[in-house]
C-alpha cells in the first residue's frame, strides 16, 4: 500500500516537472516571437508591410494578375447591369399593373425580350467568365510563363484564338525551326482594347464592315501590325476593270474603283487642289496628272528640286529597285518605271484614297506606318527617296530609328534621295546632322529657304561599303 502511494506520488511530481518544462519552452518561444515581431515592426505603423503581407501583387512571375482581375471585373459589371435591368422592369411591371393586363404581348415578342434583355447578357457574361484561363504552376509547355501572353486582356474571341499560339501538327518543328506559331500583335493594342474588339466583332465567314478608316486609326497610334481578319473584304459596289497599263499611268483611276464612305469626297474631282473642303492637307495636288507630269523632268529655278536622269546618271543601269516612303498617288514610281525602275510606294489614306489610287495606276503600294519595321531585308534597296512626309514635326529621336531601317535595307553604294525635306532655320542644323552621321558620300547637297522662318533641304547621298 505504501509502495503503490509512492509510486504515485513520485509519478505526479514527474508529469508536473515535465508540464512545468513545456509551460517553461512555450514562454520562451512566444517572448522570442514576439521580440522578433517587435524587430520587424509588426506593432509599429509600418505600410511597406502591410502592403506585403495584405496588398495585392499587380505583378506575379509569369502571370500578369491586373489583366485577370480587369476580365472578373467585366464579367460583374454585366452581371450588376443584367440585375438592373430585370429589377426596373419588375418595378414597371408592379407600378403599371392594369396598363400591363391590357397589353397583350405576343410570343415573338416575348421571346425576343428574353433574348435580347436576357439570354444574351447572361451568355455573354457567362462565356466571359469561361474564357479566363488561370495560370498553370508549372507553367506552359516547356515555358516558364504561367499564362499566354495578353490572352485574359481580350474578351472577344476573335482576338483571344488569333493571338494563342498554334501549335504544329504531330509535334514537328515547322519551316522555321519552332514548336508553334505565334501570330503577331502590337503592344500599344492594350490602351485601344475598346476600339480592337469592335475592329474583330464580325461573323466570320460574312462581309467585313467597311471598317478601314478604324484599322489604320489603330496602325497609327501603334496597335501595329494588326491581327488578321476572317471575313470578306467589301469593294466597291459598282467595280470597273482597271485600265490598260499604257493608260494608267497617266491619268486618273474610275471613281467606281474606290470606296468612298469614309471620305469626305465622293470623287476624285472633288479631290482638286481648288477645293477647300477635299478633306486632306499633304500632297496637294497629287490627284491633278497634269500637274503630276511636271514633277521630277521639268527644270525649275530652285536648288532643290533634283530631276531623275541626273540622279541615274551617278550611278548608270545600277539603280534597279527602290523604295518611296512619302505621302502622294505614286507618281515617282511611274516616273522610275518609265526608265525601267521598279519602285514600292508607301501610302496611308490619309483623307483621300492613295493607296487605292496608286494600285490602280499600275503601282505598287506598301501599306505602312512610321511605327512599323520596314518588311525587307538588309542590303537589298539600290534607292530610297523621301518627299513630303519626314518634315520638321518629327521627334528627333524617332527620326533616328527610321533613318538607322532605312540604311539597313539600303545596299552599299545604295542611294538616299532626300527630297525637299523642311523644317525650321533654328532646327536645320540638328536634322543635318540626323543625315550626316552616317557618312554617306555626298553626290548633291542643296539648301533653300521656304519662308521667312522655314528652309528646304534636299540630299542625295551614296551609303559607303561596310565589309566587316
Amino acid at each position: 500500500m505504501g509502495r503503490s502511494c509512492f509510486s504515485k506520488c513520485r509519478l505526479g511530481r514527474l508529469m508536473g516537472l515535465i508540464q512545468i518544462v513545456l509551460g517553461g519552452l512555450v514562454i520562451i518561444v512566444s517572448i522570442s516571437s514576439l521580440f522578433r515581431f517587435y524587430s520587424a515592426g509588426f506593432f509599429l505603423k509600418n505600410d511597406e508591410i502591410c502592403r506585403q503581407f495584405y496588398g495585392i501583387k499587380e505583378n506575379y512571375e509569369g502571370f500578369d494578375i491586373r489583366a485577370l482581375s480587369a476580365r472578373v471585373e467585366d464579367v460583374l459589371n454585366k452581371m450588376e447591369s443584367l440585375q438592373d435591368k430585370l429589377e426596373s422592369s419588375v418595378k414597371e411591371i408592379t407600378m403599371n399593373k392594369d396598363v400591363t393586363f391590357r397589353i397583350n404581348i405576343s410570343r415573338l415578342e416575348f421571346k425576343k425580350f428574353l433574348e435580347d434583355e436576357v439570354i444574351q447578357p447572361l451568355y455573354s457574361a457567362h462565356i466571359a467568365l469561361r474564357q479566363i484561363r488561370l495560370p498553370k504552376v508549372e507553367g506552359i509547355r516547356n515555358s516558364t510563363i504561367k499564362e499566354e501572353p495578353l490572352i485574359n486582356t481580350f474578351v472577344i474571341e476573335e482576338i483571344r484564338k488569333y493571338i494563342t499560339p498554334k501549335e504544329n501538327r504531330v509535334a514537328k518543328i515547322n519551316i522555321y525551326g519552332s514548336e508553334r506559331i505565334y501570330n503577331t500583335l502590337g503592344h500599344a493594342c492594350v490602351l485601344f482594347k475598346k476600339e480592337l474588339e469592335e475592329y474583330m466583332d464580325y461573323d466570320i465567314g460574312s462581309y467585313c464592315k467597311d471598317d478601314w478608316n478604324l484599322a489604320q486609326k489603330l496602325m497609327i497610334n501603334g496597335c501595329d501590325p494588326l491581327p488578321r481578319r476572317r471575313c470578306l473584304t467589301r469593294a466597291s459596289k459598282l467595280y470597273q476593270k482597271p485600265y490598260p497599263i499604257n493608260e494608267s499611268l497617266w491619268r486618273l483611276p474610275d471613281g467606281r474603283n474606290v470606296r468612298w464612305s469614309n471620305y469626305q469626297c465622293r470623287n476624285f474631282e472633288c479631290l482638286s487642289s481648288k477645293n477647300p473642303k477635299r478633306g486632306y492637307s499633304k500632297c496637294t495636288g497629287c490627284f491633278e496628272m497634269e500637274k503630276e507630269k511636271l514633277k521630277w523632268v521639268a527644270n525649275t529655278s530652285l536648288p532643290i528640286d533634283f530631276l531623275i536622269k541626273d540622279v541615274l546618271a551617278i550611278k548608270p543601269l545600277e539603280i534597279r529597285i527602290g523604295l518611296d516612303f512619302g505621302v502622294g498617288t505614286g507618281t515617282f514610281a511611274a516616273r522610275m518605271r518609265e526608265q525601267n525602275v521598279t519602285i514600292i510606294s508607301t501610302a496611308l489614306n490619309l483623307g483621300a484614297p492613295f493607296s487605292e489610287t496608286i494600285a490602280l495606276r499600275g503601282l505598287i503600294p506598301l501599306y505602312v506606318t512610321l511605327n512599323q519595321r520596314l518588311p525587307f531585308f538588309d542590303n537589298t534597296m539600290d534607292l530610297i527617296h523621301t518627299a513630303g512626309f519626314l518634315d520638321g514635326w518629327i521627334d528627333l529621336q524617332l527620326m533616328d530609328f527610321i533613318l538607322f531601317d532605312w540604311d539597313r535595307i539600303l545596299r552599299p553604294g545604295g542611294l538616299l534621295w532626300i527630297d525637299r525635306f523642311f523644317c525650321n532655320r533654328k532646327d536645320l542644323d540638328d536634322y543635318m546632322y540626323m543625315f550626316l552621321q552616317f557618312r554617306y558620300k555626298k553626290h548633291k547637297w542643296a539648301i533653300s529657304p521656304k519662308s521667312k522662318d522655314e528652309v528646304f533641304l534636299s540630299a542625295l547621298l551614296e551609303k559607303p561599303p561596310r565589309s566587316l
